[in-house]
């Protein structure tokens, strides 16, 4: 059985349809890379994994529970913790204030926040050194560490990465790749949305391409990297 599974997912804003009955897959321990351009559906898939965003039809399962009624902060509870687009920091507060608040959901586990705190801060040097900076004055690189470190203090079984490339120099997309794939080899299943298809299908087992809502090609990370359609719309190549 699939660990993440939707089925015929239909999504709205107003009138506008943003996702047309789309079903995918994710295995317990894989990276799967959704990919397509602005507007595609790739956010909203996303947000409605996380309760963000109503669902009009369709359903999504995780771990074998229906998760369509349940409530945002119940599916982080659940082990789904989501880095959004655009970082979504608490500017104001500190790195290490920001840390504390993607734990909330696990209560008074000091001794456990501690220990994925001391992780975190190993995965990510930089933010150990600036945790008592104000995470509004961290560059883009380390706002980024700082959203994904985020999500993992909740304990996640499950990481939904969007745009964690966005807005970044290349070395630092490739620190920040290279991370990803280490979270992922140490057991972390991840749901990647990302812009650039080439880093995500390096870094992904499997992936879709959604276009205006509706999935239109799948298959392998090696088999997308062949394929022609791909390499002409999202690798760059003619």
């Amino acid at each position: 059985m699939a660990f993440l599974r939707l089925e015929n997912l239909e999504i709205f804003y107003g009138s506008v349809q943003a996702l047309k009955g789309i079903s995918l897959t994710v295995n317990e321990g894989e990276v799967v890379a959704l990919l397509g351009a602005n507007g595609a559906g790739k956010t909203t898939t996303l947000r409605a994994i996380s309760g963000l965003v109503g669902i009009e039809r369709g359903e999504i399962h995780f771990d074998g529970e229906l998760l369509n009624s349940v409530p945002a902060h119940e599916i982080v509870g659940r082990g789904i913790a989501h880095a959004p687009e655009g970082r979504k920091i608490f500017s104001t507060l500190t790195v290490e204030e920001n840390l504390n608040l993607g734990g909330y959901s696990r209560g008074k586990d000091k001794e456990g926040l501690a220990r994925t705190k001391k992780y975190v801060f190993e995965l990510f040097p930089r933010l150990s050194e600036r945790k008592h900076q104000l995470a509004g004055t961290l560059s883009g690189g380390e706002q980024q560490m700082l959203a994904i470190s985020r999500a993992l203090m909740a304990k996640p079984r499950m990481l939904l990465l969007d745009e964690p490339s966005l807005g970044l120099a290349p070395l630092l997309v490739q620190n920040i790749f290279a991370t990803i794939k280490e979270i992922n080899e140490e057991g972390m299943t991840i749901l990647l949305v990302e812009q650039n298809a080439k880093v995500a299908l390096k870094t992904a087992h499997r992936g879709y391409v959604l276009e205006t809502g509706k999935i239109v090609l799948e298959g392998t990370a090696q088999d997308l990297i062949a394929d022609e359609r791909v390499r002409k719309a999202y690798l760059g190549e003619k």
